[in-house]
């Protein structure tokens, strides 16, 4: 018969290799009246299409299976672009399953669970960001990540308090991105999620923006607005489990067929969700082709995969006896390892000038390490070990810390292991964690100076930066994705400062090349001393391939250092950049002069030192001035 798919596309479907069969799967419409439908369910007696076209019958449009392959595939002349459909499967049995479209590209908003006919035709406008992309996401390149919840950040209050639209976002996310000097936006799974309260990371519409804020058009526009404020899109993406709503993949064609029938294998306890079968090559096109699918129709610039470390570990979370052993008796999921290395494969192949970020939380090895040399493929991976240990530290009062020297320093030991974004997540604001300002110790004005510490700290630090969306203006209360954020909060100094400090990291990160060219490299950074517990004072340098440096300084505790000696590798003038208590970020203004000059008194193994103030639950950056005759 007559169809869309070709034999190769077929053969390419079936051996987990067809890495766009979104061009021929799900629904698209024919230049001629009427719409192709196609669906994988190799199991089921009978497949029909029903939906507004044929009132809703499932007997009037059945589809025809091609050969061998298990996709069923027709033409039906009657459907147009904006209905809802749904195809109806009849499983061996003779059991009637009424699904959602796997491969739709739009949806009924939630709870409805239909699928809609669309066209994603576009318009787009991002030309010079996509032409300059591959310059700008350079692994040499600053790069600074709003994390955000687009259905939270901020709510319409003139209409009942409901989130924004897809196009009120466009007004004013690039624009706040813009002022506050971010590189990239990252946003929680934007991909069509029945429930709301599982902020997306529950996927059924893997290649659905969500309806809940407008149309796939809109969502192109929002992308399309932050392109041209050259802002960077990273989307979460979640191909480790999806949840088992009967509407859905699960169980779809009457037998297991997108995850496992033993749920020591397929099922998943910490999220009561279904995890995908690795090892079905159809699964494998399925999900790589979700992955390429937002890069290309959506021009997003990168995907964070989410929970990686629960699809490295066929035992993750699972006590003995809960799980099965690989064929060679092991805990690795070896199927899931392969799909890791196939996905990154198949993104910089296609999109060399993106990014794949894991958030995958154990010590495997070379996450981020290319595929040829035995990693899995990934371009960086969260430290998530850099955060619990930070965030540890600055819970503690002063007074105890230098006990502690060793929470912030070790992380040097493994630094440069992998391609590192330091993140500061909405993980570690939700459930009872408390706001990353409440983690901080002591009275206000301390908490506020020791988050103004930790950011300047995490800035300097080499890795890529991620901070959760509020964690900017010091947001007292956890985040709830029911309400917006506390914008009010903006209108006491001590929060408003908090966000000029944040602005004002991001502009120094972005424009001092030692903050951000080797930040993958271990030449670029030194420290000058990690073990100065007695005084909780550390040091490092900072530096880039062409000879600039920044010294890096920080107090933990409330007693100011006056003339505190730091050793420095070169003569001449350092000029105070950054210090995190100046009165204009609500310190109390113990700073150093503009430009300090080195001296002939060793220090810290150097001829030349520097007398420094160190400001109380503070930081600074000191920048050597290079001299003509250098």
């Amino acid at each position: 018969m007559q169809t869309i798919l070709k034999s190769e596309d077929l053969y390419l479907f079936n051996e987990g290799s067809h890495h766009r069969s979104y061009m021929q799967m799900g629904a698209h419409p024919s230049a001629k009246e009427g719409v192709w439908f196609s669906v994988w369910a190799p199991s089921a007696q009978k497949v029909a299409v029903a939906g507004d076209f044929n009132g809703w019958s499932h007997s009037q449009h059945p589809l025809h299976v091609l050969d061998n392959s298990g996709v069923w595939s027709g033409f039906v002349r009657d459907a147009k672009i904006g209905q809802q459909y749904k195809f109806i499967v009849t499983t061996a049995q003779g059991q009637t399953l009424e699904k959602a479209d796997p491969y739709a590209f739009y949806t009924e908003e939630p709870p409805r669970t239909a699928s809609r006919i669309c066209s994603l035709q576009y318009d787009w406008q991002d030309g010079e960001w996509m032409k300059n992309r591959g310059r700008v996401q350079k692994a040499d390149q600053a790069m600074s990540i709003y994390e955000i919840h687009l259905g939270s950040w901020k709510r319409n209050l003139e209409a009942g308090g409901r989130s924004l639209t897809y196009r009120e976002l466009a007004a004013e996310l690039p624009k706040y991105m813009q002022e506050m000097q971010f590189t990239h936006v990252e946003m929680m799974p934007v991909m069509e999620h029945p429930f709301y309260g599982s902020w997306g990371y529950q996927t059924t519409g893997y290649f659905a923006p969500t309806s809940r804020y407008g149309t796939p058009q809109d969502f192109m526009f929002l992308v399309d607005e932050l392109h041209r404020h050259r802002i960077g899109v990273i989307l979460d993406w979640v191909p480790s489990h999806f949840p088992s709503d009967l509407f859905s993949l699960s169980n779809f064609d009457g037998t297991a067929l997108f995850e496992h029938e033993d749920p020591k294998l397929g099922y998943h306890p910490d999220w009561n969700s279904l995890i995908f079968n690795y090892g079905r090559h159809e699964v494998r096109s399925f999900l790589i082709s979700s992955a390429l699918f937002w890069l290309d129709k959506y021009h997003i610039d990168g995907l964070r995969v989410d929970a990686v470390a629960s699809m490295l570990y066929l035992d993750y979370s699972r006590k003995s006896g809960e799980w099965i052993p690989n064929r060679y008796g092991g805990r690795e999921n070896l199927e899931a390892i392969e799909f890791l290395k196939d996905l990154n494969r198949a993104v910089y192949e296609h999109f060399p000038d993106v990014h794949t970020i894991a958030e995958e939380s154990t010590a495997w090895p070379r996450v981020s390490a290319p595929t040829y040399i035995g990693g899995l493929g990934f371009g960086m991976k969260w430290d998530m070990g850099w955060m619990h240990d930070t965030l540890e530290y600055f819970s503690k009062d002063p007074i105890h810390r230098g006990y502690h020297q060793n929470q912030l320093s070790f992380r040097m030991m493994y630094a440069f292991q992998e391609n590192f974004v330091m993140s500061i997540s909405h993980d570690e604001v939700v459930y009872g964690k408390g706001s990353v300002y409440n983690k901080m110790s002591g009275d206000e004005w301390q908490k506020l100076a020791n988050l103004r510490t930790l950011y300047a700290y995490m800035y300097a630090m080499p890795g890529k930066k991620l901070l959760f969306m509020g964690c900017e203006f010091a947001q007292k209360s956890e985040w709830n994705h029911e309400s917006s954020l506390d914008w009010h909060l903006l209108q006491n100094p001590g929060h408003k400062q908090i966000q000029d400090l944040v602005r004002d990291l991001n502009h120094i990160y972005k424009t001092e090349s030692a903050l951000h060219v080797m930040d993958f490299e271990p030449a670029g950074f030194e420290w000058l001393d990690a073990s100065d517990s007695h005084n909780s004072v550390y040091s490092f340098f900072r530096y880039d391939k062409d000879g600039n440096i920044i010294l890096c300084a920080f107090n933990m505790t409330p007693i100011p250092r006056h003339c505190y000696r730091l050793g420095v590798p070169q003569k001449g003038k350092w000029r105070e950049i950054l210090n995190t208590d100046s009165s204009s970020y609500g310190g109390s203004g113990v700073q150093n002069s503009p430009d300090l000059s080195s001296e002939d008194i060793s220090g810290h193994g150097r001829p030349q030192s520097l007398c420094v103030t160190l400001p109380p639950l503070g930081a600074v950056y000191l920048k050597w001035e290079k001299s003509d005759g250098h």
